[in-house]
């Protein structure tokens, strides 16, 4: 089998992500090594080198050349395709496709420890969070204190998938309630969107989603092999796994948003009872999860990285790293 090339820490450091809006007419093409998104009558809207792109990521609908699919295959960087709605139609990126030893090892792998320890960070995170909020209600302080109880039973090796998803899933609905109560909160439903909150929580969370999609393809990680979501039909199931522990950083931004008054009930869109951010109104919210997401770039990479180096060595349960908010 071939040596893998790794991306290290100072290179990715240096890497950029980009978000493009696109309108009608805008076309992207590559030009003396960089990205060039022009408009209908030619005129540059963005230009950014290869050198230092690490995923392009556009929504709407645009023309493509085929020189800038190699291009993005001679960088290492990815583009990722979404629809107005931020749902992702499509996905051309840099993979390594040789690492026959780590596929064989997901195959091979049947425990619960990984996916407890992975349980038992994103619970860490969540109580992170809530502590680090400086005006706490009395609804806040019963749920720091109720999620620790639960916090204390990880790990268990008594415990099995169906335990494990009760106890995630009960501590979801006490977080999220003291996070978003004082917000209209009702519950959390992924992709229903019936409210704004949801809304922007599956934004954020598919920014989170592709930069960690980005990152797995790097090492060569079977995405639909997970080791806490199972498998499901066309379901990134490992993605699913390791986006986890980073998402209170996108809730913990919306909270600080609604405190900010940066969120207008005008700007979004209800259709058949479900809220949608579109065009130019969904730029200033993009732009700022994006931006709290970037800040910890350093964070979220340590963690990929260190995450294969455990699997791949196959090392004990609490030599794998955690990451802290």
């Amino acid at each position: 089998m071939r040596p893998i090339i790794m991306l290290t820490l100072p290179d990715f450091e240096q890497k950029q992500i980009i978000f493009a809006l696109i309108s009608d007419g805008d076309k992207l093409s590559f030009k003396n090594d960089n990205i060039i998104i022009t408009d209908s009558d030619g005129s540059i809207k963005h230009q950014s080198t290869c050198y230092r792109l690490f995923a392009l990521l556009i929504v709407g609908h645009i023309c493509i050349t085929s020189g800038l699919l190699q291009r993005a295959e001679k960088f290492g960087f990815s583009i990722v395709f979404m629809t107005h709605s931020l749902r992702v139609y499509g996905f051309w990126g840099i993979k390594e496709k040789g690492n026959v030893l780590l596929r064989k090892k997901q195959y091979d792998y049947k425990r619960l420890e990984i996916a407890q320890w992975i349980v038992a960070n994103k619970i860490g995170s969540q109580l992170s969070m809530l502590k680090s909020i400086r005006q706490k209600t009395k609804v806040i302080e019963d749920a720091v204190e109720n999620i620790k109880t639960y916090s204390i039973c990880l790990p268990d090796e008594k415990l099995n998938l169906q335990d494990l998803l009760g106890i995630e899933g009960i501590v979801s609905r006490i977080y999220f309630n003291a996070v978003f109560g004082d917000y209209g909160w009702t519950a959390r439903r992924p992709r229903v969107k019936h409210d704004r909150t949801n809304c922007l929580l599956d934004i954020g969370y598919t920014l989170l989603f592709n930069i960690i999609e980005a990152l797995l393809n790097i090492y060569g990680f079977d995405l639909y092999q997970g080791v806490y979501h199972r498998q499901f039909y066309q379901r990134k199931s490992l993605v699913c796994d390791l986006v986890e522990p980073f998402r209170p950083i996108i809730d913990f931004r919306i909270r600080k948003a609604y405190n900010l008054g940066q969120i207008n009930e005008e700007d979004f869109d209800i259709v058949q009872r479900q809220y949608f951010l579109y065009g130019k109104k969904s730029k200033p919210y993009i732009g700022w999860l994006l931006e709290e997401l970037l800040s910890y770039k350093k964070d979220i990479f340590l963690y990929i990285r260190s995450y294969y180096r455990a699997f791949m060595k196959e090392v004990s349960i609490n030599q794998y790293n955690q990451f802290k908010l």
